[in-house]
């Protein structure tokens, strides 16, 4: 055995060990006929084209065959959200307080957030264009950004906009990557027109004050957090009348989100549960956020798991059909 062919197997161990035995060195064969000679590694396309393949078969074998689907439309969802707070916070930027408040900001903004907000805008026109792979770094660029604007902000001396809004961004951004390869023609725009109608409406409905404190963030956050969900539960049922698991998938995933944006409340209920706070202190708040983002990502794989403990076994013999293609045994 060659060392290319002996890594292409290390490679297929992502596969199920019943699917490796029927057909591990069929898929190996293949790839060592397509490789070029004198070649030692697998192409980086080739390792994650058997990672995915992988992921799928093991995903079929836990009965969870519509998670990458749900994933997608998920990251779809989040995409918009996205998007849309973006367009509000925009707004948010560009009303700064008056100036005899005494309360800093960066230059005629409220804070270094114009900067954030505008690369989102960027992504959403990039997804107009060339959704995909394109959109996908789009993302991940919006994403760095959102991140890098806590410590520019600390060493600039600047404003920036508070945690509770950068962190539901960037629970949103990360689901986001998952974004399909290709959408409907007439969802490529959506998420521009959800950025330019949520700014438009914050016009009306942002306080004449400035600032992301106060009314703006504790409001719109849990809205946007309602909206989601109501979209994601609405979309699933009508799915699940199809038969079609996507939407179940979709809201597990985006469990973490969904809490990241109602912070605010799960943090004030928590508090005033355990101390009779009115309002929740830093404290609340980063506990719940901790809390918020282990046990989302958490139930994926349990959700997972119990799937595959439910599975009853097939019939065996001359009846008995593969579970992956259909075809008897």
């Amino acid at each position: 055995m060659s060392e290319l062919e002996r890594r292409y197997h290390r490679l297929l161990r992502a596969y199920p060990a019943e699917y490796r035995r029927t057909r591990g060195a069929e898929i190996v064969g293949t790839y060592l006929d397509l490789a070029g000679p004198g070649r030692r590694w697998p192409s980086p396309g080739d390792a994650a084209d058997l990672l995915r393949g992988g992921l799928r078969q093991r995903l079929r074998a836990a009965g969870a065959a519509d998670l990458v689907p749900g994933v997608r439309l998920a990251a779809v969802l989040a995409f918009l959200t996205a998007t849309a707070l973006a367009g509000v916070w925009s707004v948010m930027e560009l009303r700064p307080p008056p100036a005899q408040w005494g309360v800093p900001h960066a230059g005629p903004f409220v804070s270094l957030g114009v900067g954030v907000w505008g690369v989102w805008l960027f992504a959403a026109a990039v997804h107009a264009v060339a959704p995909g792979r394109w959109t996908r770094r789009g993302v991940a660029l919006a994403l760095l950004i959102t991140v890098a604007v806590v410590p520019a902000a600390a060493l600039a001396g600047l404003p920036r906009p508070p945690l509770l809004v950068l962190l539901p961004q960037v629970g949103l951004g990360l689901v986001a990557l998952a974004l399909p390869e290709r959408l409907p023609a007439r969802l490529q725009a959506a998420p521009l027109l959800a950025f330019g109608a949520a700014g438009l409406a914050g016009l009306n409905l942002l306080p004449r004050y400035g600032g992301y404190h106060g009314w703006p963030a504790e409001q719109i956050l849990p809205g946007a957090a309602v909206v989601l969900l109501v979209v994601v539960l609405l979309l699933g049922m009508g799915l699940t009348l199809r038969a079609d698991h996507r939407g179940g998938w979709a809201l597990l995933v985006l469990l973490t989100p969904i809490g990241l944006l109602s912070l605010h409340i799960l943090a004030g209920m928590a508090d005033g549960l355990l101390n009779g706070a009115t309002r929740p202190g830093l404290s609340a708040l980063a506990a719940t956020a901790v809390v918020v983002g282990l046990a989302g990502p958490a139930l994926l794989p349990l959700t997972i798991a119990l799937h595959k403990r439910m599975r009853r076994p097939g019939p065996v013999g001359p009846d008995a059909r593969c579970p992956t293609c259909g075809r008897h045994r």
